[in-house]
């Protein structure tokens, strides 16, 4: 007999090699029918997986976290490459796996996929759900695994045992007619899938390598109920509209070129206008707190990132080196180099720290051409970045000013609710220790300073192994996104190895010299994810202060334009953004346009607001609030931009 403690820290005495569903059964039908998978000892295994020893089980489902999805997307892969087989007998399967939002799966076909044609597939997925196949795990010797592929020509599945290490398990799940190569883990049948919706298609080069053959991908989803089929295709629609992409095409901010990059977005002048606002605004709030902002160069000799460490654990996300007369240079991933040599380059004393090196600098990191998104995702960014070098008595107070400015920006400045933000303290991997620096006292004492200044300014916090940088831990603020999404944006970074390597010091009080404490911090991230994060949040109805197209002034004719063009000269001179709609159109459709651009505000002039020395005014949330003296209204939007009211 051997002994499984459950979730809740009971434990259950039950024989050896019980399997995880019959596990499921002794304990409840209804478990054992919502089961999709379960978690032994921290690791995902299959249903049909034999319990041998001693071990914490816990029984996951649809609902209980995203590997219990997984497995339900993943059966359901399975059921759709069934499908296409049995449509399209000649279609090669390549790779189907679950994924955060879904699934996909790979195929080799003659041409890409209609509509038609999944609407076909769609409905054999549902055929082989309602047939019910039992869904059965085996496993083969790799030569006969090789030959069961080979006979039934799926040279991809060939290709992939070929490249599985010696002595790996190269296992199978059958269902009916359909085999496929897998490692699961899968329903225990075909039927416990309910409601499926094929989505949308690509091309996809096999294995990500532009250099393979295109394959065809389509992405679908499942659900155990029609309403949480129907409330994500909902989602979908929402997220197609909050799309930063469709927005930014929308209202002309940003575009990209294929001669000039994947990756590489170009701001057109209405997104300059944000950019250069953001920009300003998080330097003016740094530069009262004591910030120095400085410029650096976007490349360096090799040599700097070998000194940092960033060659031995980030060169493969680093642009090819480029060999120029004697020298090798390489486009910069980051900073903190560059900083380390700006305070190395003065001899600093102990009342001269912290030291707080700014930059809004551009980094350049490779991106496989699939994996670029827009602004979300780019080749080139602009890091809202700065360096903190302190004594160690300082860590807990800087560390805390950093916080407090992160809560000033996001909750005070863009009015983000608090409960959208989680502190994750992010940790090294103990069991991965090639990933980072090789110093257990330096990430035991950093690790441990970190956590101990959440504790003491009461914030909530959870802890994630393997998400610290290379050089140190970090606190990173996950965002949940109006999509529901959890992004990280701002970070700060506790760092005791970069001092030791670039051998910095400040003249303490006794005159010898001791080692600073960097901490590594951004507030926006970079400008451009953070733009990308603002117009899906906001629709691109960005507040007045940051909005590219503040004032629009709408003549109802041409009579009017003097007035109205008098009165844009006088908000230029306040420093408001404002134009004149000079154009012979209707009031009402200069009206519907202005609100298409997401203008904050319409000043509609005609006879009697020019006699008056008024405008009648319309704002992008309200709609017509009604006349102003024109003096009055600037006051009002005046007093809007400084306080930059949301």
């Amino acid at each position: 007999m051997i002994n499984v403690e459950l979730k809740d820290g009971s434990v259950k005495e039950i024989e050896e090699g019980l399997s995880v569903i019959e596990f499921a059964k002794a304990i409840s039908e209804g478990l054992a029918r919502m089961a999709t998978c379960a978690r032994i000892d921290g690791k995902v295994v299959d249903l049909r997986y034999e319990i041998k020893e001693d071990c914490k089980l816990e029984i996951l489902t649809f609902e209980s976290d995203l590997d219990g999805k997984k497995a339900y997307w993943h059966t359901t892969s399975h059921i759709m490459a069934q499908a296409i087989k049995r449509i399209n007998p000649k279609a090669k399967l390549a790779i189907g796996p679950a994924i955060d939002d879904g699934f996909y799966y790979d195929f080799d076909v003659e041409k890409p996929f209609t509509d038609e044609d999944k609407e076909k597939i769609e409905t054999e997925m549902k055929k082989i759900i309602k047939e019910d196949l039992p869904i059965e795990r085996f496993s083969l010797p790799r030569d006969e695994a090789i030959k069961l592929m080979k006979e039934k020509e799926e040279d991809y599945k060939v290709e992939l045992i070929e490249d599985l290490p010696e002595g790996e398990e190269i296992s199978f799940y059958k269902q009916g007619e359909f085999t496929d190569l897998c490692a699961g883990p899968h329903l225990m049948s075909t039927g416990k899938v309910k409601f499926v919706k094929l989505l949308n298609n690509s091309g996809a080069y096999w294995r990500g390598d532009e250099h393979n053959k295109m394959l065809q991908r389509i992405y679908a989803i499942s659900f155990p109920k029609k309403s949480q089929l129907e409330e994500h295709l909902q989602l979908l629609e929402e997220a197609k509209e909050r799309d930063h992409r469709k927005i930014g095409k929308d209202l002309n901010l940003f575009m990209t070129h294929k001669w000039v990059g994947s990756g590489l977005p170009m701001y057109l002048p209405d997104g300059a206008t944000i950019r250069r606002t953001l920009e300003r605004y998080i330097q003016d709030k740094e530069l009262a707190l004591g910030y120095q902002h400085v410029y650096t160069p976007s490349m360096a000799n090799t040599q700097l990132y070998k000194v940092s460490g960033h060659w031995d654990h980030y060169k493969d996300d680093m642009f090819p080196v480029m060999k120029m007369e004697n020298e090798e240079l390489v486009l910069r991933p980051m900073n903190c180099p560059h900083h380390m040599l700006i305070y190395k380059n003065s001899l600093h004393s102990y009342k001269d720290l912290p030291i707080k090196i700014g930059e809004l600098a551009h980094d350049f990191r490779w991106e496989n051409s699939g994996a670029v998104c827009g602004l979300e995702r780019v080749r080139q960014m602009c890091q809202n970045d700065a360096h903190l070098f302190v004594r160690p008595d300082q860590i807990k107070e800087e560390v805390g000013k950093v916080l407090d400015l992160i809560f000033e920006v996001y909750m005070k400045d863009f009015g983000f609710p608090e409960s959208a933000f989680a502190f994750r303290l992010s940790l090294r991997d103990k069991n991965n220790k090639e990933k980072y620096i090789d110093n257990d006292e330096m990430w035991e004492t950093a690790e441990s300073q970190l956590r101990q200044i959440l504790k003491e300014m009461d914030i909530e916090f959870y802890e994630a192994e393997g998400e610290a940088a290379f050089y140190g831990p970090k606190i990173d603020i996950q965002i949940k996104t109006a999509l529901g999404h959890d992004v990280t944006i701002p970070t700060c970074q506790l760092d005791f190895a970069l001092p030791e390597r670039f051998d910095l010091a400040f003249i303490g009080e006794d005159g010898k010299e001791h080692r600073p404490v960097v901490i590594h911090r951004a507030i926006l991230g970079s400008s451009d994810r953070f733009i990308s994060f603002l117009l899906e949040e906001t629709k691109g109805n960005l507040p007045t202060w940051l909005n590219p197209h503040q004032v629009r002034i709408l003549p109802i004719s041409e009579k009017h334009l003097d007035y109205a063009n008098k009165i844009k000269d006088m908000m230029l001179k306040e420093q408001i953004r404002a134009e004149v709609d000079e154009r012979n159109e209707k009031i009402g459709y200069k009206i519907r346009e202005a609100q298409v651009n997401k203008v904050s505000y319409m000043l509609v002039v005609g006879d009697k607001e020019q006699d008056e020395n008024k405008v009648s005014v319309r704002a992008r949330n309200q709609g017509d609030i009604g006349q102003m003296e024109v003096n009055e209204f600037i006051t009002k939007i005046v007093e809007e931009i400084k306080d930059k009211k949301i």
